[in-house]
């Protein structure tokens, strides 16, 4: 779809340029014949022609403008798509409410500005409740795990599930809790008019991530080639 616009917008550049260079044309054959039939004691006022031409050359100008900015807005485009393919393989936590349940278990990150007892409802791709619980929360960023166990004792099958929280102080008082998840950017969707990120089968933007951490494999530790694997294999020195 973006190319498409892009192509259009192209299109429409091309249009108004053919556009203006056949209006200027006929512009200048009417001057033309004008001040060829003109009477030399009444002569044509030059000043509305000055005017058509700055016209024209304000429109010229205008065009040119939208090339450069069409250009810009390209670049731009191509330097955060490759921005966002930096990310792939690296381990995010994004802002967002849902995730993915992988062999029994789903982690959400629930953030609130004060102590609050929170409901905690679980949904399912459909958008229905698999399992509620209620839950005190501290005046931090907590993690949530959610084994995949609904409120009818069956276990969900992996998939999308979506958390929502109502939150409320001691007093009674709505309090809003942010949710987040963390996951490995699988790959980057830059077919769009801005790149995604493809979190197991959730889709989220550049602007909702709120940390990156690259997964390093751990070294190995290198074996000495000069010792023996076992003392016994060793050959005893000669008598």
């Amino acid at each position: 779809m973006a190319i498409d616009a892009v192509g259009a917008a192209t299109s429409g550049q091309a249009v108004s340029r053919q556009t203006l260079a056949a209006n200027f044309e006929t512009f200048l054959t009417l001057l033309t014949t004008q001040l060829q039939h003109q009477n030399p004691l009444e002569p044509l006022d030059t000043n509305q022609f000055t005017e058509q031409l700055v016209s024209f050359a304000g429109v010229e100008q205008q065009l040119r403008t939208n090339d450069q900015l069409e250009s810009l807005l390209k670049l731009q485009k191509v330097g955060y798509n490759v921005t966002a393919l930096g990310f792939v393989g690296a381990h995010v936590t994004v802002d967002g409410s849902s995730t993915e349940l992988r062999s029994g278990l789903a982690v959400w990150y629930l953030s609130s500005p004060s102590p609050a007892t929170a409901h905690i409802e679980i949904q399912d791709a459909n958008g229905s409740a698999v399992y509620t619980e209620t839950k005190t929360l501290d005046a931090s960023t907590q993690p949530f795990q959610w084994n995949g166990k609904t409120s009818t004792g069956t276990i969900a099958p992996d998939g999308t599930y979506k958390i929502v929280v109502t939150a409320q102080d001691a007093s009674g008082t709505p309090v809003q809790i942010g949710t987040s998840f963390s996951g490995v950017v699988d790959q980057v969707d830059v077919s769009g008019d801005e790149p995604l990120l493809l979190i197991g089968a959730t889709l989220t933007t550049m602007d909702k991530i709120r940390s990156v951490q690259r997964l390093v494999d751990a070294p190995q530790t290198p074996t000495n080639p000069e010792t023996p694997a076992d003392p016994e294999d060793s050959e005893a020195p000669a008598t």
